[in-house]
Order: C-alpha cells, then sequence, then structure tokens
C-alpha cells in the first residue's frame, strides 16, 4: 500500500481524507483511544460557531475518509520495522502483517493523569470540572472560581493566561510541596493569584463543584479544576526506529512533517508544537501531501470514474 496511518484522530483521519482524494491507497488503524473523544463540546474549532463534541467530529470526518476509499480498522500495530531496500512493514494485534511505503504517525499523546485517587475521571472530564488545555477552553470558565494544579512547579505562561479569563484563580500543588523561585512567586502574586501552600491530598466531585482537600485539614472548592502536569507522546514506534524526539516523546519533524526516519511523517499531538485540533489538521494535510509527492506518479487511465 502506498501508506499506512496509525492513529485515527483528527490528524490521522485528515491524512486518510487527503491521501484517499488523492487516490492513494492507505490504511487507518486506530485503538479508540483520540483524546478528541474526550472533549465533551469543542468551542474553538473553526466552522462550529455552536461547537462539536468531539465523538461526532470524529464520527464525521471517519464518515468522509470513507466517502473517498479510506479503509479504517481498529486495532493497535504491535509491531513497526523499515525494510532494507525502503518502505515499512507492521504487524498488528490480530496477527495480520501489512506493508506499506510510507508511515505517517497520528497516535497523539496521553496527559499526566492527577496522582491521587480521583474516581469518575470520565465523569469529571465530562462535565467540565477537570480541565486539561486553557488554550481550549478557558473562555468557557471566564469570571468562575478555578484552580490550577501542578506537582512542586508551577506553569506560570498558564496561570497568567488562565488569570486573564477569572479573577478567581488558585494555584494548587498534588502530594508535592512547593518548589517555587522566589522570582515566579513574586509574579504570580503580583497578577493577583491566590497560592494555596499545603499539598492537596485528595480531590472529590461534590455536586457541581471539585472539592480539594489538603494536608492541613482545609477544604476548597472550584468551579473547575485545571491540570498541569504535562504530556507524554505516544512514539514508541517511531523512536524503536530511531526518530529523534524531546524529553517527553514529542517527534521532531522537518518542514513536511518527515521525521529523521525517512519515509516516517508524524502529525497532531505526537509532534512537538501547539496541541490543538485545527494544528493537527493542518500538519495532516502537509504530511499527506508530502507522502503523496513522494510517491511515484498514479496516471489515470482512460474510463477512470
Amino acid at each position: 500500500m502506498d501508506c499506512l496511518i496509525i492513529g485515527g484522530g483528527p490528524a490521522g483521519l485528515t491524512a486518510a481524507i487527503y491521501l484517499a482524494r488523492f487516490r492513494r491507497r492507505c490504511l487507518l488503524v486506530d485503538t479508540g483511544a483520540s483524546r478528541a473523544a474526550w472533549i465533551p463540546v469543542s468551542h474553538n474549532h473553526p466552522g462550529f460557531p455552536d461547537g462539536i463534541p468531539g465523538t461526532e467530529l470524529l464520527a464525521r470526518m471517519r464518515q468522509q475518509a470513507q466517502r473517498y476509499g479510506a479503509e479504517l480498522v481498529l486495532g493497535r500495530i504491535e509491531r513497526l520495522e523499515s525494510r532494507p531496500g525502503g518502505g515499512f512493514v507492521a504487524w498488528l494485534d490480530d496477527g495480520s502483517r501489512h506493508e506499506a511505503a510510507t508511515v505517517l504517525l497520528a497516535t497523539g499523546t496521553d496527559d499526566v493523569p492527577p496522582p491521587l485517587d480521583l474516581s469518575h475521571l470520565d465523569e469529571a472530564v465530562a462535565r467540565g470540572l477537570l480541565r486539561y488545555c486553557p488554550i481550549c477552553d478557558a473562555f468557557e470558565i471566564i469570571g468562575r472560581r478555578i484552580a490550577l494544579a501542578g506537582s512542586g512547579k508551577c506553569r506560570i505562561r498558564e496561570a497568567l493566561l488562565l488569570r486573564s479569563y477569572t479573577a478567581d484563580l488558585s494555584l494548587l500543588t498534588l502530594r508535592e510541596p512547593w518548589d517555587l523561585p522566589e522570582d515566579e512567586r513574586r509574579t504570580l502574586q503580583d497578577a493577583g493569584i491566590d497560592i494555596i501552600e499545603a499539598p492537596a491530598t485528595d480531590l472529590a466531585i461534590e455536586g457541581d463543584c471539585f472539592a480539594v482537600r489538603t494536608t492541613r485539614g482545609q477544604t476548597h472548592r472550584f468551579d473547575s479544576l485545571y491540570v498541569a502536569l504535562g504530556l507524554h507522546a505516544r512514539s514508541a514506534l517511531a523512536m524503536a526506529l530511531g526518530a529523534a524526539h524531546d524529553a517527553d516523546g514529542a517527534l521532531i519533524v522537518d518542514a513536511h512533517q518527515q521525521t529523521t526516519v525517512p519515509g516516517l511523517y508524524a502529525a497532531g499531538d505526537v509532534v512537538q508544537g501547539l496541541a490543538q485540533i485545527s494544528v493537527a489538521m493542518g500538519q495532516a494535510a502537509i504530511a499527506a501531501t508530502a507522502v503523496q509527492n513522494s510517491l511515484p506518479l498514479r496516471l489515470a487511465r482512460e474510463g477512470d470514474g
């Protein structure tokens, strides 16, 4: 086949749509674990002024890719190898073997979850009580009581971004004591951000808010809790082939979205950069077009429909 696409989120599905419309044979393999499916309603995705749930966006994109002939299967790539003469071989968890001239990795990332016993995590995300991305949805929490949770450290830029949406912002650390340099602490305090000194020991949903209990026995309640503990890229398949990456596993690509492994492309959250649906789609369009240009010319035949 021309291209194996690994991952069925916005990036992988965009690539499948493009490659299918380029009349290339592509197979998309997806585990069904796209972070986009966690989005209750996205209000910053262009073209949907009233918002669109992540699951609905993915369903629409799957339908569009299949309409143009892309093959989509549910499964997991267990192993990916490069062939000495060029191209790749992949083995799925069902035992099947597939060869492809190129591979586009769109496997995304995993959010680092709170290091506390938090039951009903899915419910908390669905209700907007637990949030991960201020760039995506801080507009929805304007004027509300918000907390930003880290683990000893604080993402200053993220805290200041949230402070532009609400005057009632607190910082808390999960289990670990604060390790804030004085200049950072002063920046936060000058911005009117409250720093809860005692580490949190327990998070619980109470009605329409999050209750946070600390080591000093205090309880703080918030309308929403943002967790800023980082991301881990799902890049093990590419790393096994020697693809360059950063400390979090995010892949390093060139202007055409090609990794340091020839013929291996990557797009979306698995790549270094801004983790946004629109960015993932743009990267996938670039990658799919680069794949098309790298393959031998496909000549149409008379009578092709």
